[in-house]
């Protein structure tokens, strides 16, 4: 029998519905979470993503601001306008738009953000309690979204056998801190696959859960899904494909068809864990302005 569909498409939307109450009852307090997002340069796919952030917030009854700034932005100029949205008490969080042009340093921005701003979740602080599991830092919002979709689709992960394919520090090293961590929707053992990794189908046929953030497309293959696992698909790749409207399509890091003829549950590209991304971003920013009250 193929595997249930983690619909992320769905769950997201829960999760967005339940931040929108949130909001109002925050508002009503008069509080009102605020997000800035910042843009350096016209690269297509982050105006698209960084529109899609901007209609998120305002369909939850959030405070949003878009920052664009030219190609030719120096990195002088882009530490002054994150240092004027640390100081703005109306921005809750601040996310500066990667990847960066060429000539600007991402860490050095990255660091500048002050991290309880920082719900993009990449600042050292808040990779620090990550890992140390201090929940009152920001866990990057792809990792945090695979975890809530295990949650929410019922998969049992204390004591599972957890496989990452990939290592970024987006997605693998994160979702690792994740689920090794003690506590309810984590407490597996958790494997780390990366390029140097000898047979990478012998770990992930021990995978009673199978993360594959790779960033290939196919990479995985049916063969390689250990019956019954739970499989989560972080990989979003464009191959050309001439029969579409476009002339491409969107596929993941592991073979659907392959992986969902073995897999007990599994997320398809698209619909699966892209859209879980921006509700966490949005539920990072409205923690953010709870922990902004209580200081």
């Amino acid at each position: 029998m193929p595997a249930e569909l983690i619909d992320g498409n769905a769950i997201a939307r829960s999760i967005r519905e339940e931040i929108t109450a949130e909001v109002a009852t925050l508002v009503a307090r008069g509080i009102k979470p605020g997000l800035a997002v910042v843009l350096v340069g016209e690269d297509p796919a982050s105006e698209v993503y960084v529109r899609n952030k901007g209609r998120a917030c305002h369909e939850a009854g959030m405070h949003s601001v878009t920052i664009n700034m030219p190609a030719t932005t120096s990195q002088d100029e882009l530490l002054a306008q994150v240092k004027q949205l640390n100081e703005d008490k109306a921005i809750h969080g601040i996310l500066v738009q990667m990847p960066l042009p060429k000539h600007l340093d991402a860490d050095i921005v990255i660091r500048s953000i002050l991290p309880e701003k920082d719900v993009d979740g990449f600042h050292p602080v808040n990779v620090g309690k990550n890992l140390i599991g201090d929940r009152d830092g920001f866990v990057p919002c792809t990792p945090a979204g695979v975890q809530e979709m295990l949650a929410r689709s019922g998969t049992v992960t204390k004591g599972k056998e957890c496989v990452i394919v990939g290592r970024s520090n987006i997605v693998g090293k994160p979702m690792m801190a994740l689920m090794v961590q003690q506590g309810s929707n984590a407490n597996a053992t958790v494997t780390v696959c990366h390029s140097a990794t000898r047979d990478l189908k012998e770990h992930t046929l021990r995978a009673e859960i199978l993360i594959v953030a790779a960033g290939k497309p196919g990479m995985v293959t049916g063969d390689m899904v250990k019956e019954g696992a739970v499989v989560i698909d972080v990989g979003i790749n464009r191959i050309a494909d001439p029969t579409a409207k476009n002339g491409y399509r969107l596929v993941g890091d592991v073979d659907f068809e392959g992986g969902r003829a073995r897999a007990s549950k599994i997320t398809p590209v698209p619909g699966g864990v892209g859209p879980m991304t921006i509700a966490m971003l949005l539920k990072n920013t409205v923690r953010a302005a709870e922990q902004s009250a209580a200081r």
